[in-house]
């Protein structure tokens, strides 16, 4: 992980989690027995699991420039716990909470739990080497099927090297559909973001549950992470 010298100092830490022989990423068809557990958690404390401490050091990481974290513009992890909340009568188990294969899930379980927002991509398509820095006016890229677009200027964006240059794949609101995890990925990499202020080890702890799940869950070879350090 590069870190753009434009940001320094980072507003943010970044963990970096990856997997790889991940024998299938298919669709989930059942929410998983450690999901359904952290739901239940979840709704048992309702808005209040995302402590008003956590949620705005996070929006602070994002705010910068023309760029307000609110709206359709919050972070994932707000998202998620809106999600996980919602659940209406005849709703499976997971209500709302959005289910799309193991890695994926993965990555939002741990973004729900902590409150930190988290991108994961297809390895294959980005490579594991990645640079973080502000989106530029005029960026943007799709981020779902329905081709609908989000404005990256002055947002933080993981950029990959792609045809030559760094191209944004990713932020903590929504990340790029050309490098989302679908049922081909064989490896993933993906990043958590959480405000410099926090204390380290709630990110290391979070980074390594993720790590966890890809092995346990998702039957990942290998799988590791790293805390990423500014130069």
């Amino acid at each position: 992980m590069v870190f753009d010298p434009s940001l320094s100092p980072c507003p943010a830490r970044v963990a970096l989690v990856w997997g790889t022989g991940i024998p299938t990423c298919l669709p989930t068809e059942r929410a998983p027995d450690y999901l359904i557990s952290l739901l239940e958690a979840v709704r048992a404390k309702g808005e209040a699991f995302l402590g008003t401490q956590r949620k705005s050091a996070v929006r602070d990481m994002l705010r910068h420039g023309k760029y307000k974290p609110a709206g359709r513009s919050k972070p994932s992890s707000e998202y998620l716990l809106a999600a996980a909340l919602e659940r209406g009568e005849g709703q499976p188990p997971q209500g709302a909470f959005p289910l799309v294969n193991g890695p994926v899930d993965a990555n939002n379980a741990v973004s729900l739990e902590w409150g930190y927002p988290a991108s994961i991509f297809d390895a294959a398509k980005t490579g594991f080497g990645l640079r973080l820095r502000r989106g530029l006016p005029g960026e943007s890229y799709v981020f779902n099927q329905s081709g609908q677009l989000i404005d990256l200027e002055d947002l933080l964006c993981a950029c990959a090297m792609i045809e030559g240059e760094w191209k944004p794949c990713g932020n903590p609101v929504k990340d790029a559909l050309d490098t989302k995890v679908l049922g081909q990925a064989r490896e993933v990499l993906a990043l958590i973001y959480a405000p410099s202020s926090d204390p380290l080890p709630e990110l290391e702890a979070c980074a390594a549950r993720f790590a966890q799940l890809l092995a346990i869950e998702c039957g990942a070879a290998a799988t590791g992470w790293a805390i990423a350090s500014e130069p």
